[in-house]
């Protein structure tokens, strides 16, 4: 950056600086439509950067590392915990960390006194619960990746425990900070539809993804992780929560694997796309047409900065790794379409469809109210009133990861952090654990085939 924003807020003074810091330097990436002050009457510029450690360099471990590199007067990357030797070599290259604040594990992390000021845990799904517990134990606030713990208890755990250190957690429940949902949920609270009736909410993985993340990938194995609607949809349940405003009293789900698995594989397929399979060149999810001949997806793999050996580089993934592999034929147990009804309190009733066979990603959202009612797309939405007929479109497309509330969302929990004030963030602990606890009742209503209650 040219200039800190620090010193230009303090020369410029609070409107001109938010004026001037209304856009990012070109080739910045997509993530920064974020508005420098927007929709924060009570932020203030940090006296220091907030200090934190990451654990997991993974993907979102580079998303919250990023705004890190784009904001250095608010966030400084002190310390990693990562066991891949050349991600933990490249987020320490990029953050600048001392050598003495480097660990092949989160564990090593805690073996030090306290030396920063929070800690960003970005681990897979199952190694959320034993960082978070050791981070509030020694003192540290937490920036917490969902789902919270892969059991209902350890969420429980995790809450008790940060109400009695009095630590700061905030879920990455995203979507609370994407500029669709929070507009929504102004037009739901404004009375502009009346009173809320119902919603009917879908999440499209869109087809691609699921072969990627949740037939390949790190959440196949539903034991080892958390179960789809956690972790892929808690976001979903989460948001249904937040529009609505109202307690869930009770809920009841359906889903299952209906798709990938091995009495679908098509004749002549093999284990590996890559081994004369005699469809491959027509599947639609075959491994060398996604990650090798198109170079999707790769953010999986730690390739080479040599462009010319990523191809044999990538090739060599799909030899050895689960990415290669037929997605008929992997050892996956996720649900590949999953339904959930719920009753709010109030009669509002709510209805979410997870679905992985669409052509297309992003959020789609209808609400009914008693005088008006919307449709949304993630990107606008139109609002039709009515009293008078009249529809109006709101064009809420904010760039950047899950609708642009991916650096929202950190910059609200730094603004915590900094000014020791958890009611600045939306995504708390406290407010994000009820749409956890539908999760795992939905899971039990799928398995018990029952409405649950839930209880907090």
């Amino acid at each position: 950056m040219p200039i800190s924003r620090r010193k230009a807020l303090k020369a410029l003074g609070l409107a001109a600086g938010s004026a001037f810091f209304s856009g990012f330097p070109e080739g910045l990436d997509s993530q920064n439509s974020l508005s420098f002050l927007e929709n924060q009457p009570y932020f203030k510029a940090p006296d220091r950067p907030v200090t934190a450690i990451t654990l997991g360099a993974g993907n979102r471990g580079n998303v919250y590392g990023g705004f890190a590199e784009a904001y250095p007067d608010e966030l400084d990357i002190v310390g990693v915990a990562e066991p891949i030797p050349i991600r933990n070599q490249r987020y320490t290259d990029k953050h600048k960390i001392d050598d003495k604040n480097r660990f092949d594990t989160w564990e090593r992390v805690f073996e030090r006194p306290k030396f920063a000021d929070a800690v960003i845990i970005t681990t897979p799904d199952n190694l959320h619960y034993g960082p978070c517990m050791a981070a509030l134990k020694a003192g540290y606030d937490v920036l917490l990746e969902k789902p919270i713990a892969p059991t209902e208890q350890e969420c429980r755990d995790i809450l008790a425990l940060a109400k009695q250190t009095g630590r700061i957690v905030a879920v990455c429940h995203v979507l609370r900070y994407a500029p669709y949902f929070v507009k929504l949920r102004e037009i739901i609270h404004s009375g502009a539809i009346g009173e809320l009736v119902s919603i009917q909410h879908m999440e499209p993985i869109e087809h691609i993804h699921m072969s990627h993340s949740y037939v390949r990938g790190n959440w196949h194995d539903r034991n080892a992780t958390t179960p789809i609607i956690l972790a892929k949809s808690c976001h979903d349940l989460d948001i249904l929560r937040w529009m609505i405003g109202k307690p869930c009293k009770d809920i009841v789900a359906m889903g299952g694997l209906k798709w990938f698995r091995k009495e679908n594989a098509p004749e002549g397929s093999t284990a590996r796309c890559m081994d004369g399979c005699a469809v491959e060149a027509s599947c639609p999810y075959s491994a060398m047409e996604i990650y090798y001949r198109k170079k999707g997806w790769t953010y999986v793999f730690d390739l080479p900065e040599d462009k010319e050996k990523q191809g044999e580089a990538i090739l060599n993934y799909l030899r050895t790794t689960n990415y290669g592999r037929c997605v008929y034929k992997m050892d996956n147990n996720q649900d590949d379409h999953y339904v959930s009804t719920m009753r709010f309190e109030g009669d509002v009733t709510a209805a979410f469809s997870m679905e992985a066979f669409t052509s297309y990603s992003g959020r789609r959202t209808r609400i009914m109210g008693s005088m008006g009612d919307i449709v949304g797309d993630m990107d606008k939405f139109t609002l039709t009133d009515f009293r008078t007929g009249k529809s109006t479109v709101h064009d809420t497309g904010a760039a950047g990861g899950h609708g642009g509330g991916d650096w929202r969302l950190a910059r609200d929990w730094i603004q915590a952090v900094s000014q020791q004030d958890a009611a600045l963030l939306t995504s708390t602990i406290d407010a994000s654990i009820e749409s956890h606890i539908m999760g795992f009742m939905a899971e039990k209503s799928r398995e018990s085939n029952r409405i649950e209650p839930v209880v907090l």
